[in-house]
């Protein structure tokens, strides 16, 4: 249950003053439904109202707030034109101009004769200094109704900044004094106000410092925030360190078998990813263990000889791909292993109907079938299994803690394993897989070759066209991936379906295409026609992005390389090189590049170590979206911006683990604090645990 003291920030936001169900809608678009969700919605800038020019100091396009003295009011002659109101100070005349307008109102506003204290944007118009619009005009005796520093919020159509600010400022009046829930000495040493002192300094600034991340008010709430999410991690730790597991052993036979059919030997960093996932399966609680390695590292290997501990224990063990077409391709790469170890491997995903489907399936549920190889289709109700001992998810970034604790449910307390391609930033790693020990596969095996990165003007279009050529011709294949699926009026952007038509005219049927609103059917024609050889140029869009193996594509051309992610582009350039031949990867951009942009391809040119663009990425792009859109499992934060407030994250974890060492259950005074902190920041499944 809500503690009663919070109920009034968690009420509707239409029970502020003036805020009426129109208005409501408006603001639930940028902030959110609730009051509190209002107060969690950080100025995004600030306007500065303390400089009080003169009109002739005063410099049009910059907004200014002056003494000015009434002089006349010019009403319209015809009704379209403006509505002129003329001021004045000892140095000079301003007009302030005003659209639309209600003339007795502005009378009344504004009467003649009259100073006032008027704030707004100068404008110049025909060498003559106006002001449309003021945002205010004050009487001077109330120099209190002015604010000095004035927060700017995200706004929608229809919602001015106005409406928002005096929305914000109920919202304020409605936030309780809170318990505290942070260590004393900390918060002095930080010098951070408390809860509710932080929100009336980031929303009611007093300079323009109070709303950057390092002012103490936004730090103090990022800290929150931060605890919060780690808090609630420590107590999934905690919980699953509770939960009874199952040991697996065997004696290793399975294992051995499938070694001494690899033609190759694991690299050291394969060795050590085993030996952790070795310990935590030999354990009698639940393995919740995350391995990350960047592309062609042999994650996948890693991940079937830990699921022969599994059936080398008499369990079974899936494997879950985020497409179709990557689970055919783990059945392809693993069907041979699986034979020389003497184990039942099998797909089964949503293509599988009728007879077949009720095979599979009855096979599974009965224990036949050892290793089953499916994407996210495998946890349908329709699906049981006979003894799942352990659950391996394979670049499935879309689950995040609850969804991964829900994947478990399909056994007797499965072990888990989730595989990554994608090297997480440590921020990253802390947050959205901070219920998850993480193993690290760094080195690739031997035999890979570099890729060559090269950038490339759009310009010269005609010469990469001409070296696609020259691939084809000596038998290789070329990916060409373009951002968008169709043109688009809104963006300037090559759309794959162009591409597609424009090179097929020049290499014909040797072309193909695919993207993410073909269907499954097509898709999979089209994949298995470039994987098989019988199509050497394959457009697409980052529908390839994802683990789609051809050995024999040497080169990929990614076209308006400035509008991915460095994590993204990195993704892409793995799909080449795989098969022993040397890459290469031609990233088109249409100039001029920003700043961001040219570091970004800068540093894909220089690099080809996963772990250093992650870290990379997330210093070009702050927090907002970490690694693209595929890390939609990612926390979404409103106040922490890893990019400023990364230390303070180390030090929620490191906090949230001593709390829990010193009180578990958070039923003592902080505890109980802490418990408040958890529902301000909605985290259900912390407070579920601890009611558990």
């Amino acid at each position: 249950m809500r503690p009663a003291l919070l109920h009034p920030v968690f009420a509707d936001i239409t029970t502020l003053p003036g805020v009426g169900p129109k208005m409501a809608a408006l603001i639930s678009k940028v902030a959110g439904p609730r009051i509190i969700d209002l107060l969690m919605t950080p100025p995004t800038g600030l306007i500065d109202r303390s400089r009080r020019p003169t009109v002739a100091d005063a410099t049009p396009g910059e907004r200014v707030t002056m003494l000015l003295e009434v002089d006349r009011h010019e009403p319209p002659s015809q009704r379209r034109r403006p509505y002129r109101i003329l001021c004045s100070d000892e140095t000079g005349f301003v007009t302030l101009v005003y659209f639309h307008a209600k003339e007795d109102y502005l009378r009344k506003l504004l009467p003649e004769g009259s100073t006032r204290v008027i704030s707004g944007a100068l404008e110049d118009y025909g060498g003559a200094k106006q002001m449309p619009h003021p945002d205010f005009v004050m009487d001077p005796q109330r120099p209190e109704d002015l604010p000095l520093f004035e927060p700017v919020y995200p706004l929608t159509a229809g919602l001015h900044q106005s409406v928002m600010s005096k929305a914000m400022r109920a919202a304020l009046r409605a936030a309780p004094v809170l318990p505290e829930w942070q260590e004393r000495t900390w918060l002095e040493a930080r010098k951070w106000p408390a809860w509710r002192e932080a929100l009336s300094e980031l929303h009611a600034p007093e300079g323009a410092g109070a709303i950057s991340a390092s002012a103490p008010s936004r730090a103090r709430l990022a800290y929150d925030e931060l605890l919060a999410d780690q808090l609630t991690l420590a107590l999934v730790r905690a919980a699953r360190r509770k939960s009874p597991g199952r040991s697996f052993r065997g004696d290793g036979a399975m294992r051995r078998s499938a070694l001494a059919a690899l033609p190759f030997s694991l690299t050291s960093a394969q060795v050590n990813a085993l030996a952790d996932i070795d310990a935590d399966m030999t354990a009698t609680t639940r393995m919740a263990r995350l391995v990350q390695g960047d592309v062609g590292s042999g994650k996948t290997l890693v991940a079937f000889l830990a699921m022969l501990n599994a059936v080398e224990a008499g369990a079974q063990a899936a494997l879950m791909a985020p497409t179709e077409i990557l689970a055919r391709q783990h059945l392809q790469s693993l069907k041979s292993l699986a034979e020389a170890v003497g184990v039942t491997l099998i797909t089964l995903t949503g293509a599988d109907k009728g007879e077949q489907r009720t095979a599979k399936l009855a096979g599974v549920a009965k224990g036949y079938v050892d290793i089953v190889i499916g994407t996210h289709a495998l946890f349908q109700e329709s699906v049981a299994f006979h003894d799942l001992g352990l659950v391996v998810v394979d670049e499935q970034h879309r689950f995040g803690v609850r969804q991964r604790l829900a994947l478990t449910e399909k056994g007797p307390q499965p072990d888990m394993l989730v595989m990554t391609a994608t090297p997480i930033p440590r921020t990253l790693a802390l947050t959205a897989y901070g219920d998850m020990d993480v193993s690290a596969i760094r080195e690739k095996p031997p035999g890979r070759k570099p890729i060559a990165t090269r950038t490339i003007p759009l310009e010269r279009l005609h010469d990469v066209i001409a070296a696609v050529r020259r691939a084809l011709q000596k038998g290789e294949q070329v990916y060409w991936v373009c951002p968008l699926v169709e043109e688009s009026d809104a963006l300037a952007l090559t759309a794959a379906e162009t591409r597609y038509a424009d090179l097929k005219d020049i290499f014909g049927d040797r072309v193909g295409m695919v993207h993410g609103r073909m269907s499954s059917a097509a898709k999979e024609a089209t994949m298995s026609a470039f994987h098989e050889g019988r199509l050497g140029l394959l457009i697409a869009t980052t529908v390839i992005e994802v683990g789609v193996d051809a050995p024999n594509a040497t080169a990929i051309v990614i076209e308006h390389a400035e509008r991915f992610g460095l994590a993204q582009l990195h993704q892409l350039r793995g799909r080449v090189g795989r098969g022993g031949k040397p890459g290469a990867c031609l990233l088109l951009y249409k100039g001029p590049l920003g700043e961001t942009a040219k570091a970004r391809l800068s540093i894909l040119r220089d690099s080809e170590d996963g772990f250093r663009l992650a870290e990379e990425d997330l210093r070009l792009r702050g927090s907002g979206d970490l690694l693209g859109s595929a890390q939609s499992g990612a926390p979404r934060y409103r106040l922490a911006d890893f990019s400023a407030h990364g230390e303070l994250l180390t030090a929620a974890r490191d906090d949230a683990e001593l709390v829990l060492r010193r009180d578990p259950r958070l039923q003592s005074e902080r505890g109980k604090a802490l418990v408040v902190l958890l529902h301000v920041f909605e985290r259900a499944e912390a407070t579920r645990l601890l009611s558990a």
